[in-house]
């Protein structure tokens, strides 16, 4: 519902504030907040674990597999696995492209105006 209101607030340009807020809580959401599942590299090093987790950077209950999905978003060794480990599935996918939309709106909402002067 929120990716909605972001979407009708720039079609009908609110408040930038408005539309901030609404970028960030977008973004945060599917981050942090969404139903996914974990897919961290199982101890096999081909299998993804398919436990239940929330949002795309977080990882399930087990707390070596959060700190696997934030490692694997820093470290350079690992950004070719980033792909398959936080998009296994196609929602994933969508939850990511979500939150990349959101801080894109963020990040666009406070450029424009300064470029525009308005």
């Amino acid at each position: 519902m929120v990716a909605a209101a972001l979407v009708v607030a720039w079609s009908q340009q609110w408040a930038l504030p408005v539309i901030v807020a609404l970028s960030v809580g977008v973004s945060a959401y599917a981050a942090f907040q969404v139903p996914v599942w974990c897919g961290a590299v199982n101890r096999d090093g081909r299998i993804y674990c398919r436990n239940n987790a929330y949002g795309v950077l977080m990882g399930c209950s087990k707390r070596q597999h959060r700190w696997q999905k934030i490692k694997m978003i820093v470290v350079r060794s690992k950004v070719g696995n980033v792909s398959r480990s936080v998009f296994p599935t196609a929602k994933e996918k969508f939850n990511g492209a979500l939150a990349v939309g959101g801080l894109l709106s963020a990040v666009a909402a406070v450029i424009v105006p300064v470029v525009t002067g308005g």
